[in-house]
């Protein structure tokens, strides 16, 4: 019991400790564990252990991550229609990213797994189970705050496009405008260099009523154009490198009342 009030100490949260020593329990483990007591000749009601799985944990922290998350993005980039969103979110909830936070946070270390070093699939699970407990231990304020101080920090220096995969940004950005009842966006080759040799570059311009939307360089015209159109969807949707910080202050009574919302939705 006394690493797990480590570990609540090492994450700074108040944990009820029976709470995050089940987060920790993966059914993996428990599988594994009784298989390896049967073959050792133990009957079928010794090798059964009396520990519960992690599974329900799991299940509900991460149905408040996914809830929370997207109503975090929502608010933050209110522009940003629900494909991006989505996006956004389940890079955020994806089993690199989990894993590679819960590792930082030390969840490794604890996890009981039948496998070490320990999956990232079980990994993500486990991390999960302990927002869960997190939720059960401290309410849903608590809870919100840590994963918008761990998930969402991971879209510092994230890319847009790299999280969302958009085939046809020309046809996106003249959705976007269309919708905005602005004028559709005129391609316009600014300049070019290197046109006669192996490496040319070109930067198109994209115009909105003779207005500069955006300009993107590209080896081709093509794809100078629709570089162009990413950086236009960017400043469309508020996703750009100058955007203002995200805040991470104390936070405000309108921000507890969005996670309260999240909570009981």
């Amino acid at each position: 019991m006394l690493r797990f009030r480590r570990s609540a100490s090492r994450l700074q949260e108040n944990f009820n400790l029976e709470a995050l020593k089940k987060a920790f329990i993966n059914p993996c483990y428990l599988q594994a564990e009784q298989e390896r007591r049967r073959a050792l000749g133990v009957d079928s009601e010794a090798a059964a252990l009396a520990l519960k799985d992690n599974i329900q944990l799991s299940e509900k922290g991460a149905g408040f991550t996914k809830s929370f998350l997207t109503d975090w993005c929502r608010v933050n980039f209110p522009s940003l229609r629900s494909e991006g969103v989505e996006s956004v979110v389940a890079h955020l909830t994806s089993s690199p990213v989990v894993s590679y936070v819960a590792r930082n946070l030390g969840i490794e270390d604890l996890t009981m797994s039948a496998e070490c070093p320990v999956p990232d699939d079980v990994l993500h699970s486990t991390f999960m189970a302990v927002i869960g407990a997190l939720e059960e231990s401290s309410g849903v304020e608590q809870t919100g705050v840590f994963l918008r101080d761990f998930l969402a920090t991971q879209l510092i220096g994230k890319d847009l496009f790299d999280m969302w995969t958009v085939v046809d940004p020309m046809g996106l950005l003249v959705e976007e405008l269309t919708q905005r009842n602005l004028p559709l966006p005129e391609p316009r080759l600014v300049r070019a260099a290197g046109a006669s040799t192996v490496l040319p570059l070109y930067f198109v311009g994209l115009y909105s009523d003779k207005k500069l939307l955006a300009q993107g360089p590209g080896e081709t015209l093509v794809a100078a154009e629709e570089e162009a159109a990413r950086v236009a969807l960017r400043k469309l949707y508020g996703y750009t490198e100058n955007r203002r910080p995200f805040d991470f202050s104390p936070l405000q009574p309108h921000q507890k009342q969005l996670i309260q919302a999240v909570s009981s939705s």
